[in-house]
């Protein structure tokens, strides 16, 4: 009697009835077959229990990444053959199998060819042929990536791929309503999974929808197999652009919480808000982090809330000396937008300042802008007049002119991508994800006075995988002259930064997570 293989094939069904009986029955030898239900209303579970190695679970759709990992934990076994429930097996594969886990190689990870099936009907165009997929791994080694569609194995750096004899056959699909279902379904997933971090646009998913059907129509000669063929052409070709053309559609709705930081300086902060509700774009929530201010401020804010329609929040705490760091936090916690700006209440902002931002806003991004530096004269100008100035690189009272051009081709010139200094961070014009600044706990609430919590926050941020992109010649804003602030606690700031950057610190302690629900912050 031959023994059965020490490994668990491990399988994500819902509705899978149709084929899992041809399908278990192929995977007898196995000392386990794990199936990881995810909603299944059909026949599946009666036909698993008719099989004496079939363990059956359930848990609800995380991603199909997150779905097989959640299966290969799950497993009696460390050896995993991951399988589709419309997969069959040959006998030279499943002996193929059996040799290889019995060698108990773990660094191996192990590929197979699989053939793929339309109505039937073995397709070996289309891009459908040659398919050689890793599927047997050691799950102490490797593990599936954690992406929500198009998932596929990890490879270390000291992983040996090797090719297992036999073949998979795989029924794909039995007609063009199962092609849709599934473009459908991989379409959605893909744009959620990328949404806020991939570019799109309508034109590059119809050039994307293009080039894959002339790719697998003509080059991979789905021609050859007629009516069948056009129709796999076509479909991929939709597949590839309703992908892109959901992602442009789901990163157009992102909304944007503008967060303005003050202290005492009512006057400055009405023109600031003032230039706040004069944007192209406007943000969708105004949030006012106030470090202590007098009732002169409150009574600004409750004017210009009763002028407009967008949420006006006035997040107040006592007077305990400079504590920016705190402030903002207070006011991270109770934003309710995917994307977060932040500007001092002093910067008098461009009317396309909020546009700008968002139109290089992208996860994992932190963006750096730049500020317009007034003259004292101008500013109190400025302040005596009380209205809306209409300022430009034209008006006079402006140091480093240049500064003030705005200019869509040079912003692209100048962003400077990727890089990852502290230095020069400013966040009286800093935009960056929500999310992004909840994974760090935001600003560090340790730092008290001027100085470096900026700095920290971003080196944070940095650990985390961010990079910086500059924003120049766009987002625009102009900085009323002030006295610059006491910088009496910048040696103990300055030690706080060091022990950031020394210890590559990704999550402060006392953080966000202090005005905020803890699931919040960890993102759950």
């Amino acid at each position: 009697m031959m023994h059965t293989i020490p490994a668990t094939a491990a399988m994500l069904v819902k509705n899978s009835e149709r084929y899992l009986s041809e399908v278990l029955n192929a995977l007898k030898d196995f000392d386990e077959v794990l199936l990881l239900d995810n909603g299944s209303t059909d026949r599946t579970f009666e036909i698993a229990k008719g099989f004496p190695n079939v363990s059956y679970y359930k848990h609800d759709f995380i991603g199909f990444g997150p779905m097989k990992n959640l299966a290969a934990r799950l497993a009696q076994n460390d050896w995993i053959f991951s399988i589709d429930s419309d997969e069959v097996a040959d006998e030279a594969l499943i002996e193929s199998i059996r040799a290889a886990v019995l060698e108990n190689e773990k660094e191996h990870i192990f590929s197979l060819s699989r053939l793929n099936h339309y109505h039937g009907r073995l397709i070996k165009g289309c891009g459908w042929y040659p398919d050689i997929i890793p599927r047997l791994y050691h799950r102490r080694f490797t593990r599936f990536s954690d992406r929500q569609v198009h998932e596929s194995l990890v490879l270390p750096q000291e992983a040996k791929v090797k090719q297992l004899d036999g073949r998979l056959k795989h029924y794909s699909f039995e007609n063009a309503e199962g092609l849709i279902q599934k473009m459908q379904q991989y379409s959605s997933l893909y744009a959620e999974e990328n949404r806020f971090k991939k570019d799109s646009s309508p034109f590059k998913a119809l050039l994307h929808g293009g080039v894959s059907f002339v790719k697998n129509y003509l080059l991979k000669r789905g021609f050859a197999y007629g009516a069948d063929g056009l129709t796999i052409s076509v479909s991929n070709a939709q597949g590839s652009y309703y992908k892109y053309v959901k992602l442009y559609e789901r990163n157009r709705t992102i909304t944007v919480s503008l967060i303005i930081t003050t202290y005492n300086r009512p006057d400055a902060l009405e023109l600031v808000l003032k230039s706040a509700l004069s944007q192209t774009r406007l943000p969708d929530e105004i949030i006012v982090a106030d470090d202590g201010s007098r009732q002169e401020t409150a009574e600004v804010v409750d004017f210009i809330r009763r002028r407009t329609s967008i949420p006006v929040k006035h997040s107040w705490q006592p007077d305990r000396g400079f504590r920016a760091a705190e402030s903002r936090n207070r006011a991270l916690a109770q934003a309710q937008s995917d994307y977060i700006v932040l500007i001092d209440g002093d910067m008098v902002l461009d009317p396309s300042f909020i546009a700008d931002h968002l139109k290089i806003a992208r996860k994992g991004r932190l963006i750096q802008g730049s500020r317009v530096i007034l003259t004292e004269d101008k500013t109190q100008d400025i302040l005596d007049e009380g209205d809306l100035p209409a300022l430009s690189m034209f008006s006079s009272g402006i140091e480093k002119r240049l500064s003030a051009l705005r200019c869509r081709c040079l912003a692209k010139l100048a962003g400077r991508k990727g890089n990852r200094k502290h230095k020069g961070i400013k966040t009286c014009n800093m935009g960056f994800f929500r999310s992004d600044a909840l994974a760090v706990n935001g600003f560090d609430n340790s730092f008290v006075g001027w100085g470096r919590e900026d700095s920290e926050f971003v080196a944070r941020c940095y650990h985390n995988g961010m990079k910086r992109h500059n924003l120049k010649f766009a987002g625009i804003a102009y900085h009323l002259w002030h006295n610059e602030a006491e910088r009496d606690s910048l040696p103990q700031n300055d030690a706080l930064l060091e022990a950031t950057l020394s210890e590559r610190k990704i999550r402060c302690v006392h953080g966000v997570s202090d005005f905020i629900k803890d699931e919040e912050v960890a993102g759950k």
